[in-house]
């Protein structure tokens, strides 16, 4: 069996897209050691965040409180309209802020929302504020993180100072002042019950192995809540599965655009340059013939001239079929296996198709279309840039969705995005946009060496 296209480092870069945020996160319950846990960067970092979040947790609670009281009072106006709306847009802020928070002391970076767009319009930016998803998840982070937060700093603090104290006991208890118990005696250390002191070296020891327990218990409490609110900031304040998608999908559509009015323009480029330059030398060529062909002319010449328009004349029909295959190809028509097999005979290297299955009208045309111009330009970077000597075509159905999987024996090495870290985007980038913009999905295996699997499954029908 032979593989996939080598399509992707070899393929000409083009402009960069948005990269996905939070590259490579770190894992903060990942590789601590449970008797260095209190000793752990982890620990600190997610103590210090409990501090920084109880200074900032009673104002943003207030303000989630100030903005639902305010929406109850100044709601019937129109002037209190704009005053909670702007308060639920500045939701974002305290956002930003906690991400940020989470981002350096967490080691926990959220992905911003969509950002705000203010609507044309005056009833429209009117009502669009109050209606801003992100500022009211926003705000309900607020009011939950105020019990969590205030909860999280009391337990923690208490673990830490508690087993700071009672490791230390025997070192600060000599300076603590004398009390007397119920048979007269004095002493001096930590009471712990009626009558019950840590005054003598072996209550001094067993209290210090106690405080190292509860040390070594404290960074765990701590990191129960800072855990609790990871979950919430990514929750809360990070965008949405919905709004993800629907971004994902303006910018597919985007894309699916720009690819089409990018193809009329070659279009329009090939019958201006090529094709319409040809029949205009032809209609030239006509007009000698007919000179010469009148009066005192040359009819060697003439035949001469008939005979370059007649070639050249099979030249534009030639083009102009190519042309008409770019657009839609013909063996289209007798469904996506014929299409596939018909454009494996006219591949430069050999290609092996396996269509068992595949019924004639069980796809759409728009499915059919993007399947075959993927197929075609994977081919064609596997023949380019691979330096492939064969390739195999599956194409099959599984349930609803059309499944694609077309493997070359090249080189390898492919990537939608170029691997020398400039961000900017491969041959395949494009490939991706078509894929998505029909709510399919494009996976590319391609280490170096080869050999090199792209899988593209598309839905059977598109949705209008």
């Amino acid at each position: 069996m032979t593989s996939a296209p080598g399509v992707g480092p070899h393929a000409g870069p083009q402009p960069a897209g948005p990269r996905p945020a939070g590259a490579a996160a770190w894992q903060p319950a990942a590789g601590v050691p449970f008797l260095r846990a209190p000793f752990h960067r982890r620990a600190w970092a997610e103590h210090g965040y409990l501090w920084l979040a109880l200074l900032l947790a009673p104002f943003g609670f207030a303000y989630a409180v100030a903005t639902v009281a305010l929406g109850a009072g100044l709601g019937v106006t129109v002037v209190g309209l704009f005053v909670v709306g702007a308060l639920v847009l500045g939701g974002r802020g305290w956002a930003a802020l906690y991400r940020g928070m989470g981002s350096s002391l967490l080691d926990t970076p959220v992905a911003a929302p969509l950002p705000y767009v203010r609507p044309r319009g005056f009833w429209r930016s009117l009502g669009a504020p109050l209606a801003d998803a992100a500022g009211w998840r926003a705000l309900l982070f607020l009011a939950v993180t105020f019990p969590v937060t205030l909860l999280g700093f009391v337990l923690s603090t208490t673990f830490l100072v508690t087993g700071l104290g009672a490791t230390t006991h025997w070192i600060w208890s000599r300076w603590l002042p004398a009390q007397q118990a119920t048979d007269g005696t004095w002493h001096r250390g930590a009471q712990l019950g009626p009558d019950w002191f840590v005054d003598t070296p072996p209550r001094q020891a067993a209290l210090a192995v106690a405080g190292v327990l509860v040390l070594l218990a404290w960074p765990w409490v701590t990191h129960v809540f800072a855990q609790l609110l990871r979950v919430l900031t990514r929750t809360l304040l990070g965008p949405t599965r919905a709004s993800l998608r629907v971004a994902e999908l303006h910018a597919s559509r985007a894309g699916a655009v720009e690819d089409a009015e990018a193809r009329l323009r070659r279009i329009e480029r090939d019958l201006h340059d090529g094709t319409q330059a040809r029949l205009v030398a032809v209609a030239m060529q006509l007009g000698e013939a007919r000179e010469q062909l009148t009066g005192d002319g040359d009819p060697a010449l003439a035949a001469d001239l008939l005979g370059t328009a007649h070639a050249s004349t099979k030249e534009a029909l030639t083009e102009l079929r190519e042309i008409a295959r770019g657009i839609h190809p013909p063996a289209l028509d007798s469904g996506l296996a014929v299409a596939l097999e018909t454009l494996a005979a006219r591949a430069p290297l050999p290609v092996t198709v396996d269509c068992d299955g595949l019924e004639a009208d069980d796809l759409s045309p728009a499915v059919e279309a993007i399947a075959y111009f993927t197929v075609a330009e994977l081919l064609t970077n596997a023949a380019k840039h691979a330096r492939a000597t064969g390739v195999y075509v599956l194409a099959e159905r599984r349930d609803h969705a059309l499944v694609l999987r077309v493997r070359d024996d090249g080189r390898g090495g492919a990537a939608v995005a170029s691997p020398d870290g400039s961000g900017r985007r491969t041959g395949l980038a494009g490939l991706v946009e078509r894929v998505r913009s029909v709510d399919g999905t494009f996976d590319l295996s391609s280490p170096v060496g080869g050999p090199t699997v792209v899988t593209v499954t598309l839905p059977t029908r598109t949705q209008q």
